[in-house]
């Protein structure tokens, strides 16, 4: 009798042991435990550590409270300005609720992804191509807050939001590269105008210069003939004056004069009436 009460409280014991030990576990630095007894939530997570639950009455899920990155499948969108483009993103937030992850949304992992790529064609439909290009700061902003605010409803905090690449179709590349092109050829036209009017100017100066100072002229032909002479020793160049040639000029007009003189006008004919020869006959 005093054997079977012992033996029994041993099973007693041992029972009681493993009944305990299957209550125990282990919740992570990085995960909370929301726990449900008997189906209701209890408000309170549990923190990082050994914890015990009751078994068959409460039931412990752990949640990851690290940062999540998630890329959004590229998107097919119309800009406001008519141009189609490919868009895809990454999202970055983390669950700061745990037990609003597990009792107010099914699957917020997929909850959150659905709502990016809705968000992602949104913000593709009310911005121009070059924002998209150029601006995606603001973008970013933007696409934050449309992810945000339902997020923050299901226990999810976003924290950060980048749309990584924007693909353009092949006849939009050439376009843009052809508008490129052209933009580059004017600011080269009128880097070089600009340089033209400004030696244009330094020129007059120069000339104005000269004007003033005749010798200047003669060293300045006389430093070209250096140059000459230096570059093509077989090249011979002479400086001829302008003013020679205006005295050619002007010595060729009296000759002109003199090969055809002034003479007297030719004497006028004779009028012959016409009724006084009719009466002589």
């Amino acid at each position: 009798m005093i054997v079977t009460i012992i033996a029994a409280l041993i099973v007693i014991v041992v029972s009681g042991a493993l009944w305990l030990l299957s209550g125990v576990r282990v919740v992570s630095q990085f995960e909370r435990g929301v726990v449900f007894r008997f189906g209701r939530v209890i408000p309170a997570p549990r923190e990082p550590g050994l914890t015990w639950i009751t078994p068959g009455v409460e039931k412990l899920r752990k949640v990851n409270m690290q940062i999540i990155t998630m890329p959004v499948p590229a998107q097919d969108g119309i800009t406001r300005d008519n141009v189609s483009v490919r868009v895809d993103a990454v999202v970055y937030f983390r669950v700061i609720d745990p037990v609003k992850v597990v009792v107010d949304v099914q699957n917020y992992l997929q909850a959150v992804s659905q709502v990016a790529q809705t968000s992602l064609r949104s913000i593709i439909g009310k911005s121009e191509l070059d924002d998209l290009l150029s601006n995606r700061e603001r973008l970013n902003e933007g696409l934050e807050l449309l992810i945000d605010s339902p997020a923050l409803g299901w226990g999810v905090q976003i924290d950060r939001v980048e749309i990584k690449d924007v693909a353009l179709p092949e006849s939009m590349k050439r376009s843009m590269s052809r508008q490129a092109e052209a933009e580059r050829e004017r600011r080269a036209r009128v880097i070089s105008a600009d340089g033209e009017l400004q030696a244009s100017e330094k020129l007059a100066q120069a000339a104005a210069a000269m004007a003033d100072t005749p010798a200047a002229l003669q060293l300045r032909l006389l430093e070209t003939v250096v140059q000459v002479a230096s570059e093509k020793n077989s090249t011979l160049v002479l400086p001829f004056p302008i003013e020679l040639l205006r005295f050619f000029d002007a010595a060729t007009h009296p000759q002109d004069t003199a090969t055809h003189p002034p003479g007297p006008d030719p004497a006028p004919l004779p009028h012959v009436d016409r009724h006084d020869a009719g009466g002589g006959a």
